[in-house]
């Protein structure tokens, strides 16, 4: 059996914890969706299996999401696959909606970056991988839409290199040019597997393996062009490197069509297969927490009303290490206090469980937990915290009222409530200007403020645009030193972090070029 230590890292090897990054259109949610498909989670491609049997959508459960058809919030999948607990963290995929993507990629081991192999590397694949690579997060890449007319995958190989840096690594690799698309030659065999189409994609494809002397007779030219492929990334030394990958300085990379379900078996082989499980974190003094010590865990993200019929409050918490019991109490570092974790959860995007344990990797959803906070550390035994969530200056700002004054107490309520779920940042004058500011990194962070006010809070608000384009967090001597230049001011969020915020990018780097040792931060620790 083992001891109780040897069962938490056995089921922490077992876990594999990971978000899906893409611009835009690139086939997220439907690879999301395929990943259900393949894992039994649901019996054909648009339903869930629902506790009733019945069906249910999959993840965007907001009515402002199914509405635009988009991701706006970011939920949490676990499915069975192979013998192990997958753990997916589904992120916003709108390019104005991008803070709580950040947020979450700090609660995952791995990603997969989902390229649309039409498009390429587009300025939001480049804004995540950013993210990535400061969190040293491994990638493996999914190139898309191999169905459709599209780029040359080699090019798309040379854009991963040259404007995100990191060297490209194909395991899989395209029998056929896209829009013709045939198959894939598996580097790792030397074999060719052929696809065939279901109905709308609605079943697991049909996959073929066929040596290389048949696939030569059968597929031909394409065959050839395939091979000479192949040929040229072993030259180049395009080949998978464990330690590298790891490192977060190589990415295998997968190819095929979601939407037909071509390659998304090998792409999910190879989370359980490549991507890291969970391991020993870092404390906020840099000290390591094993894995297979005391319970704990971290929030990254805070969300109310999934539940609109019970007016609910959600933490969610990415488990650390130690294993997570229902009703056990758990420190909240910030504050001393022992916390109740009676009413854990665990979440399939809007459908619900109670979860009686809990292991590194996994994310238990704690219920009405109200004064958590995102970043806050969840411990039992020897207190460790861990580092706090960074996030990112905010680039558009309004001022925000609300339109009834009758309704001003729910107008503070719902301030409030969204501030601390990360929805919107809100900052004050510290002046005395009781009109509170709110601001964002993308327009979509107003719209869903705008609507979650109005529907949930019942506090329509008026926002009014300032001039401000940009901000950096900074201290009080600084903040004094900018009190009386134009065209910047100094507010100041519910936590004390002071923000200048400029009308003028350039007047920014003029002042830090003329002032170096002022500080003018771009991350809000």
């Amino acid at each position: 059996m083992g001891t109780p230590e040897d069962l938490i890292v056995q089921a922490s090897q077992r876990r594999r914890t990971f978000a899906i990054i893409s611009h835009p259109d690139a086939g997220k949610t439907t690879l999301t969706e395929k990943f259900l498909l393949y894992s039994g989670q649901i019996s054909q491609a648009g339903a869930v299996k629902a506790r009733s049997g019945g069906r249910a959508a999959v993840s965007d459960w907001m009515a402002m999401e199914q509405q635009r058809g988009i991701s706006i919030t970011s939920t949490v999948l676990q499915f069975s696959y192979r013998d192990h607990v997958i753990n997916l963290l589904d992120t916003p995929g709108h390019r104005d909606f991008s803070e709580d993507t950040y947020r979450v990629l700090s609660a995952v081991d791995a990603a997969v970056m989902v390229l649309d192999v039409a498009k390429g590397i587009e300025p939001q694949t480049l804004k995540l991988f950013e993210v990535c690579r400061t969190r040293e997060v491994p990638i493996i890449t999914f190139l898309n839409k191999l169905d459709r007319p599209g780029l040359d995958p080699l090019e798309v190989l040379d854009q991963i290199e040259s404007k995100i840096g990191v060297r490209p690594t194909p395991i899989t690799w395209p029998v056929g040019i896209p829009g013709d698309f045939r198959g894939v030659i598996d580097r790792r065999s030397g074999n060719f597997i052929r696809f065939s189409r279901t109905a709308h994609g609605a079943q697991e494809a049909l996959e073929e393996e066929i040596d290389p002397t048949a696939a030569s007779h059968q597929e031909g030219e394409n065959w050839k062009q395939a091979v000479d492929g192949v040929s040229l990334l072993d030259e180049v030394g395009a080949t998978y490197d464990k330690k590298s990958f790891l490192a977060g300085q190589s990415s295998p990379v997968f190819v095929g069509s979601a939407l037909t379900n071509f390659g998304v078996r090998h792409l999910l082989d190879a989370i359980v297969d490549l991507a890291p499980a969970p391991s020993d974190r870092h404390d906020l003094d840099g000290n390591l927490r094993p894995i297979e010590s005391e319970f704990s865990g971290f929030v990254f993200k805070i969300q109310a009303n999934m539940d609109p019929s019970h007016r609910d409050h959600l933490a969610f918490v990415r488990v650390c290490s130690g294993k997570f019991q229902r009703g056990m109490g758990v420190t909240h570092a910030e504050s001393g206090r022992i916390l109740s974790t009676k009413y854990a959860t665990s979440v399939f995007g809007s459908d619900r469980d109670t979860v009686e344990e809990a292991f590194p990797g996994d994310v238990v959803g704690l219920v009405n937990s109200n004064e958590l906070r995102i970043g806050d550390t969840l411990y039992v035994g020897d207190r460790v915290e861990f580092p706090p969530i960074p996030t990112f200056v905010p680039e558009l700002f309004a001022l925000a009222r609300a339109r009834d004054t009758g309704r001003f107490k729910q107008f503070r309520k719902g301030i409030e409530q969204l501030e601390k779920e990360g929805v919107v940042q809100v900052l004050f004058d510290p002046s005395g200007d009781p009109t509170p500011m709110v601001a964002a990194i993308g327009e979509m962070q107003f719209d869903v403020f705008s609507h979650r006010m109005h529907f949930e809070f019942g506090a329509e608000v008026e926002l009014t645009r300032t001039s401000h384009k940009v901000a950096r967090r900074t201290d009080q001597a600084t903040a004094s030193e900018l009190g009386g230049l134009g065209g910047v001011r100094v507010r100041v969020r519910r936590d004390g972090t002071l923000l200048a915020l400029f009308e003028s990018p350039y007047w920014l780097a003029r002042l830090q070029n003329d002032h170096p040792t002022w500080k003018l931060d771009d991350l809000i620790a």
